[in-house]
């Protein structure tokens, strides 16, 4: 259910919103685990493929989480996690290209389905931005295969400072040619909605209870509040229009 906390409406205020991408629009565990079962080779082992995915996830946002100018991005720790997440679940190792086609998975992602009528929509109102850690070939791809246009897409590999660093929210802003308050940040995350509202953005909150499959995410219920709590993109997409 939508629940309208605060500030002005969109139409007197913002004058770009920005998503989160990875997890927010794009349903990654379900596109993953899709791909894992995919794989011929691991058919017979018996293994939890629900936790061999997020287990991948958890273990490459260790690794990109707040970084400061790193020599990689996350398509490198991608790679780097998906080896060592097989080693820990003690599974037979694949040929190159079938690691390589795994890891790919990330360029397929498909959005969650109720996302790109809502972006439409929500487009229509103000300039709509992907400011996402994922790094800016993959966001292409998946707006590609997904048809999502944006107005423009910040990773944080431009930046060179990944979220929640201040500086990166700051930095978006003043690419944009915005101040923070101009701007409507949106993300299933906690962490990245605290961290733009302490940058002096707008906030909303949408629920993805699936992001992590059946054991459910980690931070599923606002624990600030924002400026939007919603459970869909279509209710969100109707709040900014009223």
């Amino acid at each position: 259910m939508h629940q309208r906390q605060g500030r002005q409406s969109l139409n007197t205020t913002y004058k770009a919103i920005a998503f989160d991408t990875g997890g927010t629009v794009l349903n990654w565990h379900g596109s993953l685990l899709a791909e894992v079962q995919r794989i011929n080779d691991w058919g017979s082992q018996d293994f939890d493929r629900h936790d061999f995915v997020n287990t991948w996830r958890r273990n490459t946002m260790k690794g990109i989480v707040g970084q400061k100018h790193p020599s990689f991005h996350m398509d490198d720790v991608h790679w780097e996690t998906l080896q060592q997440t097989i080693d820990a679940f003690h599974l037979p190792a694949l040929s190159p290209q079938t690691l390589d086609q795994l890891w790919r998975g990330w360029h397929r992602l498909r959005t969650w389905e109720d996302f790109p009528a809502a972006l439409d929509t929500i487009r229509q109102l103000a300039p709509v931005i992907s400011f996402t850690m994922l790094p800016c070939s993959l966001v292409i791809d998946v707006s590609r295969i997904n048809s999502i246009t944006w107005d423009a897409i910040i990773s944080c590999q431009m930046i060179g400072i990944y979220k929640p660093h201040p500086e990166a929210y700051q930095t978006a802003a003043s690419w944009l040619g915005l101040k923070p308050a101009d701007i409507l940040m949106v993300a299933c995350h906690n962490f990245d909605l605290n961290a733009a509202q302490d940058a002096g953005f707008n906030t909303a909150f949408v629920r993805r209870p699936d992001e992590w499959g059946p054991s459910g995410p980690p931070d599923p219920i606002p624990n600030r509040k924002y400026d939007y709590i919603v459970d869909r993109f279509d209710e969100l997409a109707l709040a900014l229009k009223s």
